[in-house]
């Protein structure tokens, strides 16, 4: 594509070159640069491209875009902001490829994973091949591939869709950041459905206010279309049970479905009955009511169903069908994840990290467990700090055995964080022990029969970052080799 013909896209540059190169690729790295390559300066947190744009030069940039003049032997395009000017970019280069997918964008605090992955397994059902850009990884068809964020940056989402209807993908359904959304990073995405699953406290060292946070959360749905269009309906579905959708529903243009349990809504559940084995309840829906048993524990997976079924059902899938797969779901990795070791208690490996998932996930523990619960809880560092005290105060009043351990303290100081968790209760007996396997061996060890060992905040995680350094860490891995431990050294007595 022509530089001219790629620049049409754009109505905010202030200079354009009269030489008009063949563009061959957009890249927004410098070592990504080849022969014929569109170079993006992005200004971002930690560096400026516009340092490396001599880099981009030799390495055979074709033209380069940028924020403010440079002083290279290449074509260079000011613009205002290059961010923005590489979401049109990227989308008008690969071809506006959401425009030719049904495109499932999910937001809120917690339940993003889950639901994504229902929603993936219900349109896979349906005979789509579908595509999913999540926290865990990016999967095209029957194909997986790693991902850095939870939503990626704009260049590598365009691309990543185009790869998708390349592979005959016809749905694709993504977890959306509220980090991604203020930074613009789905700018040029046709959502065709933008789910909300809920509003708690997180990501307040970025966002500072839950005000904002919230604002954030709600561009998914500002931004869902402005036109009546009858043969290509626009959905917003939105949790009546959290205060925020009153707002998302005001800024939305979209045809609203709620889902619920406390309030009325478009699609429900009642009659919720849970065990440690899973959950079952009757899910109301406009066009029937049909009782489902599903192996998903706790009334937080119920909303994730909720949600997910509400999206499937504007998107022309029957009931029978989603019921069937939810039935048969085994559940999403590191969420709420049974790690069996052969073992007479219980240890479960859950990736809250927030006051309310944490909350969540003990409640519903504590509704089966005959035992003691064990509580293996950290915070990350480099975080919001304000959730600390409030993590360790859930992890006190839930559960027996709390013991505060490191998460991915990252640049501070274990001991530190682990003193603002502890600020947080007063008189109630809890353990400190910083090295976390050494925690989850504790907890395993001491566990009876009956008893409910939880280990939060990591999830799916196979990592632990300690300073700058990122080490081989599962929280799954640890407490299956600390299960088997238990069991040779209870052998040997």
């Amino acid at each position: 594509m022509k530089l001219h013909t790629l620049m049409s896209c754009l109505h905010d540059f202030s200079v354009m070159p009269a030489e008009n190169p063949e563009i061959e690729s957009i890249e927004m790295d410098s070592r990504q640069v080849s022969a014929g390559s569109l170079f993006v300066c992005i200004s971002g947190f930690t560096v400026d491209g516009h340092d490396f744009a001599k880099q981009a030069a030799a390495a055979g940039a074709a033209a380069i875009i940028a924020e403010r003049p440079l002083e290279v032997d290449v074509p260079v395009v000011l613009v205002k902001d290059s961010a923005r000017a590489l979401a049109a970019l990227a989308d008008f280069f690969y071809g506006q490829p959401t425009q030719h997918l049904h495109l499932i964008g999910i937001t809120g605090t917690n339940g993003k994973t889950t639901t994504s992955h229902i929603v993936n397994e219900i349109l896979r059902e349906q005979g789509h091949t579908t595509g999913l850009i999540g926290t865990i990884n990016i999967k095209i068809g029957d194909e997986t591939f790693d991902v850095k964020n939870t939503t990626p940056d704009a260049l590598t989402l365009q691309k990543t869709f185009r790869r998708m209807l390349d592979s005959n993908v016809t749905a694709a359904v993504m977890e959306v950041s509220s980090h991604a959304l203020h930074l613009g990073r789905v700018h040029g995405c046709e959502y065709d459905v933008a789910v909300f699953t809920n509003l708690t406290q997180d990501h307040l060292d970025y966002h500072k206010t839950m005000d904002e946070y919230k604002r954030a959360k709600g561009l998914l749905f500002a931004q869902l279309g402005n036109s009546y269009q009858h043969n290509h309906v626009k959905y917003a579905i939105l949790n009546s049970d959290d205060e925020a959708s009153k707002d998302y529903i005001m800024s939305t243009q979209a045809t609203v479905i709620t889902y619920g349990i406390d309030t009325k809504s478009d699609i429900s559940a009642t009659d919720i009955e849970m065990t440690g084995a899973g959950t079952s309840f009757t899910l109301v829906t406009p066009f029937d009511s049909v009782r489902v048993t599903m192996k998903l524990a706790g009334k937080f997976n119920v909303y994730n169903v909720l949600a997910a079924a509400a999206a499937c059902l504007v998107s022309n899938v029957p009931l029978e069908t989603i019921v069937r797969v939810i039935e048969r779901m085994q559940g999403v990795s590191g969420r709420f994840e049974l790690v069996d070791g052969d073992q007479d208690f219980a240890v479960i490996v859950d990736y809250s990290h927030t006051p309310d998932s944490l909350e969540n996930a003990l409640q519903t523990i504590r509704q089966f467990a005959t035992g003691k619960v064990y509580c293996v809880v950290g915070c990350g560092g480099d975080r919001d700090r304000t959730k600390r005290p409030e993590m360790a105060r859930i992890a006190a009043q839930y559960a027996d055995c709390p013991i505060f351990t490191s998460d991915n303290p990252r640049s501070e100081d274990p001991l530190a964080i682990l003193d603002e968790m502890a600020a947080g209760v007063t008189g109630e007996q809890y353990e400190i022990l910083p090295d976390r396997k050494e925690a989850i061996t504790r907890a395993v060890s001491a566990a009876k029969r009956g008893d409910v060992v939880l280990i939060a905040g990591k999830g799916h995680e196979t990592y632990q970052i300690i300073g700058t350094t990122v080490i081989d860490f599962d929280d799954r891995l640890v407490a299956k080799e600390a299960m088997k431990h238990r069991s040779s050294t209870q052998q040997d007595s």
